[in-house]
């Protein structure tokens, strides 16, 4: 059996993918922080910015993302604590699975 990623699920990658090169990514969190340069020359922090994305994303029985902003906040905090090296008063760190790379 062959399986495919649903158009939601397709949709919600393809978003946060022009988000992040828009510089958009979790705003209003990131708004003074300008991570696009930063993160277009070192692609394997690019590449953990989308694990903490997918990873985070949940997907119904049909395959449809149902947790979509919330996964795009979790990707904000990671770039968040990545370059102030803190987290924003009142959210909770990133929990390991959150932020692998498989």
């Amino acid at each position: 059996m062959t399986g495919k990623l649903s158009h939601g699920t397709s949709g919600a990658l393809r978003r946060f993918a022009g988000w992040v090169a828009r510089g958009s990514v979790g705003n209003p969190l990131l708004e003074d922080i300008d991570y696009w340069d930063e993160l277009r020359e070192s692609p394997s922090q690019m590449e953990s910015l989308f694990a903490v994305f997918a990873n985070v994303l949940e997907l119904d029985d049909d395959g449809e993302p149902v947790n979509e902003k919330y996964a795009e906040r979790r990707a904000a905090l990671w770039i968040y604590r990545y370059f102030t090296g803190t987290w924003p008063e009142g959210e909770r760190p990133l929990e390991d699975w959150e932020a692998k790379l498989y």
